[in-house]
């Protein structure tokens, strides 16, 4: 188990279609191709010994790492000092354009920049979450990895006159490679994916070429942000972040680049989150629109309208939207065991789909039309065909709001009335009425404003504890749940409303844990899974822009203050904070850092108002 590296202790870097998880000792131990929710060809990250790998490091035994984001980039830089040199490995992955391609390369620059280095390289991977068998042909010019349905080709980046500097030995259908460079060489590897050619010697300045217009992509896109405020370094950080999730053919953001990373270390609640939530997605256009990223936004947009547009008319039992797809739109998403890996650091069962996929959660309608709605005030706008299937939509909204779902968190212990879910189906009533009277569109607009004052004269005689003070996570129950931290951003109920305020308290009383903030407590409210879990890092943003909305601005900064000091190295997230400080889940998660530039933009809004005298 020694050989599992801390969660925390990576840095992703991706080409918009898919994505690559490094180590902060030079090791790409995670990266699917050709996308996001394809298998895996380097695996290690969940079997060190089965999973496979790609690694870099100094051939000397002793040394220490340091790692970094080139500014404003998502170029990975990772250093080596050792004593007879400093080198560093630049990775990066060219980025691909709008179409879908199986064709993908990662760039591995390796330099010597103090005294010399012998970087010593393993390839070493394992296709299909190892399950399939490779083949390795090795020329001099690097070699090509061949498994049935995907081959990897290695070209080796060198100038003429220095082939000594590149020496490879093959076994095992791996391949090792030694780069000896002193101060001020360059050199490296670039291994592509369904690549036609056979491996090349590619030149340094060609090397150059690929390094610079990934720079200039990025930094060219983070320039469109308009955040100018107090925590920008972070926020932008996210944004890159969010950006290397979002699959660029389709618009879609998934989850989370990995499967199977553990919520309790040993435990069973490993989920795979290479997929786009409803949820998730809809809130990514708060934040992105917040920032001023409008296409990145008007892309999910044009995605949602086509999962509305795919069931309008059709039989709609199991509802006109899944609460999650594939990023290509397809809701295949069978969920299977790979019972031949033994998990990261011994936590199995390793999931790969997803069998929520499958659940009733009814706030999705909720989230949906609140995310199109604030498209909307932003100039990106339904077409009538979308209109039309939203109101397809909304007619089985008004026939099944009032059952018992699975709920936000996706437990798998019975269904329940979930308070938080009949608040989001009150928004999707909310949002379609200011929709339809904003562009005159037909409307079943007496039917929907009749529901949407049933579901809140629901929530407050059935959502509401006056014993305990406090709305509670469901019907009948006296759970906490902090999902419904979102309760007054949503417009459901104000911040300084007495109920509101005393809500607040009471979860700051028993879900706040030195600023960190858990989801509910499953020992009160079973979820059909054993174990525990840590705190929520997306509670915990929500939790500083409900307090930042309450009022409560100094409590705000000091949480978001704390909650900065447990990203990773990188500024990167995942999805929970053990109470060792250690990240735990699937890294890094798209929800946290959503989460996070709302909380930012909130309570930089609202330190605004204060230090201009406003209130």
């Amino acid at each position: 188990m020694a050989d599992y590296p801390l969660i925390e202790n990576h840095g992703l870097i991706g080409d918009l279609q898919t994505a690559a998880l490094v180590t902060t000792d030079g090791t790409i131990d995670w990266f699917c191709c050709p996308r996001f929710d394809s298998p895996s060809v380097f695996g290690a990250l969940l079997d060190w010994e089965k999973g496979g790998h790609f690694a870099v490091r100094p051939a000397e035994s002793a040394y220490t790492t340091k790692q970094l984001y080139l500014p404003d980039t998502a170029i990975l830089v990772t250093r080596f000092m050792t004593e007879s040199g400093a080198g560093e490995v630049v990775d990066f992955m060219p980025v691909t354009g709008g179409a879908a391609t199986d064709r993908h390369g990662l760039v591995r620059m390796l330099r010597c920049v103090r005294g010399s280095m012998t970087f010593q390289v393993e390839i070493a991977p394992r296709f299909d979450y190892g399950r399939k068998p490779h083949t390795l042909h090795a020329t001099e010019n690097g070699a090509v990895f061949s498994s049935e349905g995907l081959t990897l080709t290695v070209s080796v980046v060198r100038e003429p006159g220095d082939e000594r500097l590149v020496h490879t030995l093959t076994g095992d259908g791996d391949l090792r490679v030694e780069v000896a460079l002193t101060a001020g060489q360059q050199r490296g590897l670039v291994m592509t994916s369904a690549d036609e050619l056979p491996p090349r010697e590619i030149r340094v300045a060609e090397f150059q070429m690929l390094f610079e217009e990934t720079r200039r992509f990025w930094r060219s896109w983070l320039r469109q942000s308009r955040y100018t405020g107090r925590w920008r370094e972070t926020v932008e950080r996210s944004a890159i972040t969010l950006k290397l999730m979002t699959y660029a053919p389709t618009g879609a953001m998934v989850a989370a680049p990995t499967a199977g990373l553990p919520e309790q270390l040993g435990g069973e609640r490993n989920w795979d989150y290479r997929f786009t939530w409803v949820r998730d997605a809809s809130f990514s256009v708060y934040a992105l629109l917040g920032l001023g990223f409008t296409e990145e936004a008007r892309a999910f947009i044009g995605w949602l309208g086509d999962r509305v547009k795919e069931k309008a008319g059709r039989d709609t039992s199991t509802g006109p939207l899944n609460i999650m797809y594939r990023v290509d739109g397809s809701s295949d998403l069978y969920e299977e065991v790979l019972e031949h890996w033994e998990g990261y650091q011994g936590s199995a069962p390793v999931r790969i789909g997803n069998g929520a996929a499958v659940q009733l959660q009814l706030d999705i309608y909720g989230e949906a039309l609140d995310s199109i709605s604030f498209a909307h005030q932003h100039g990106i706008h339904l077409d009538i065909q979308g209109w039309a299937s939203l109101r397809t939509l909304l007619d089985w909204l008004v026939d099944n709001w009032d059952q018992a779902g699975e709920g936000l968190w996706e437990t798998r212990g019975g269904r329940q009335d979930f308070t938080y879910g009949r608040v989001m189906s009150w928004v999707a009533f909310d949002r379609a009425l200011r929709l339809a009277a904003a562009h005159g569109r037909p409307a079943e607009s007496a039917r929907w404003t009749t529901e949407r004052d049933h579901i809140y004269e629901q929530v407050l005689a059935k959502g509401w504890d006056p014993e305990r003070k406090a709305f509670v996570q469901h019907y009948g129950s006296g759970v906490l749940d902090s999902a419904l931290l979102r309760m007054p951003t949503v417009g459901f109920i104000t911040p300084d409303d007495p109920m509101w305020t005393s809500t607040l308290d009471a979860m700051d009383r028993e879900l706040v844990t030195d600023s960190l903030v858990y989801r509910y407590n499953p020992e009160a409210s079973p979820d059909g899974l054993r174990g525990s879990e840590g705190t929520f890092s997306l509670c915990t943003f929500m939790y500083v822009d409900a307090l930042a909305r309450a009022g409560r601005t100094d409590q705000a900064r000091l949480v978001l203050e704390k909650m900065m000091t447990y990203a990773n190295h990188l500024g990167l997230y995942s999805e929970e904070i053990a109470l060792t400080g250690r990240q735990l889940g699937n890294f890094p998660q798209a929800f946290t850092h959503l989460a996070l530039i709302d909380a930012a933009i909130t309570l930089d809004e609202t330190l605004n108002r204060i230090q201009h005298g406003g209130v």
